[in-house]
């Protein structure tokens, strides 16, 4: 049984085992988990074997968790399903990208960038955000994972202008209402150009990814 782990923005639950730099010494999921993550598994086609790591995420209100990466021990495919209130993910281009453009710059002035060098600094990464809705799954990979930093504002109130499935996640909100009810914890408030929710309850979130690396005996005493 996993017990909560107060942190300080968050509460977290453990499933699935200790991940190390050396790889995962191994715990099995509990049937209940492990039925959404083969589910995730099989129907999403994007993991080369079955899930065996899963964060549980508690967030109040006012909580998120800073820009980050998923650390080298994960297969570069993500899966989040999030439970309770609604929240704003960004997605933030990685710092070496920034280094890379400015190096182009330089580069240019001195007339010796190659085209090839250009496209290494891949120009195009741009800050985006996704509108996470109650029992929605977001996966990411590729670029969004290896390029990008993502994370959540410490704020009841954000927003998600520009958000990139703005249209079908308001959508789906819409039809799911009857169900969600007060429960969905979510209010949009629209004010001209200005879009915004209102975290109104405790979000969770199911982060479900894949080790590589299991070994059954990774510390030795």
């Amino acid at each position: 049984m996993s017990k909560w782990k107060s942190l300080k923005n968050r509460r977290l639950q453990n499933w699935g085992g200790v991940v190390h730099e050396k790889g995962l010494l191994p715990q099995d999921l509990p049937p209940w988990l492990t039925k959404i993550t083969e589910k995730i598994y099989e129907e999403s086609g994007l993991f080369p074997s079955a899930i065996n790591h899963v964060l549980i995420n508690e967030y109040l209100p006012n909580q998120g968790i800073m820009p980050h990466q998923d650390g080298p021990a994960y297969f570069p495919v993500v899966a989040i399903l999030s439970l309770g209130s609604s929240v704003v993910m960004d997605f933030t281009p990685h710092s070496r990208l920034s280094l890379c453009t400015n190096n182009v710059k330089e580069d240019n002035s001195n007339g010796a960038t190659s085209d090839i060098e250009k496209d290494e600094c891949l120009d195009n990464h741009h800050p985006f955000s996704v509108l996470l809705m109650p029992r929605s799954l977001l996966i990411f990979k590729d670029e969004a994972y290896s390029d990008y930093l993502h994370g959540i504002k410490d704020s009841e109130v954000q927003q998600y202008t520009g958000a990139v499935n703005e249209f079908e996640a308001l959508k789906h909100s819409i039809e799911d209402q009857p169900l969600l009810g007060a429960e969905g914890g979510l209010e949009i408030i629209r004010t001209q150009d200005l879009k915004t929710i209102h975290r109104t309850t405790t979000r969770i979130s199911l982060t479900c990814r894949l080790v590589l690396k299991v070994h059954k005996k990774l510390f030795k005493f």
